[in-house]
């Protein structure tokens, strides 16, 4: 597929109703764990500041989020929308994973996206930290993949 013919649903302008689509849509994306499917989201040109890594382009993408995925064992996020423009929105996020030694964590942050005319994010902007939990601790449960529609979100869960 060629960069002018990509289409990525719902595109700006943004209504409250679409921007909560994005925002769950991407959440779904990421839940799935699959750098290549997650990466058709972003432009060819995008950019990215996560943490203190910067990523240009979709590839690099894809490569941030293949290595993210094979550190954060037993990944689970949440995402809820903030606020939204024409063609931005910024969310709030929980993530829950595991290391390779067992220890589990609970990672906060904050996102703002900015996205083109076609609806592929351009620039994502994200801040986290992450907090030592137990295993007891844990709020995400449900089986890997999509988060059940049932389940609560992190208003719900007081996060």
């Amino acid at each position: 597929m060629h960069a002018i013919d990509e289409y990525r649903p719902p595109v700006p302008p943004f209504t409250r109703e679409t921007a909560i689509k994005k925002v769950r849509l991407a959440e779904d994306g990421w839940n799935s764990k699959d750098p290549e499917r997650v990466a058709q989201a972003y432009s060819l040109g995008t950019k990215w500041r996560n943490r203190a890594e910067f990523v240009e382009g979709r590839d690099q993408a894809r490569d941030f989020l293949a290595r993210k995925w094979a550190k954060e064992l037993e990944y689970r996020l949440i995402k809820e929308l903030w606020a939204f423009t024409d063609n931005r929105i910024a969310v709030r996020y929980a993530y829950e994973w595991r290391d390779d030694s067992g220890n589990w964590f609970r990672s906060y942050g904050n996102e703002n996206w900015e996205f083109n005319e076609q609806g592929l994010m351009t620039n994502r902007h994200a801040s986290l930290n992450d907090l030592p939990i137990t295993e007891e601790e844990r709020l995400f449960r449900w089986p890997e993949g999509r988060r059940p529609d049932d389940h609560p979100g992190l208003s719900d869960l007081g996060l």
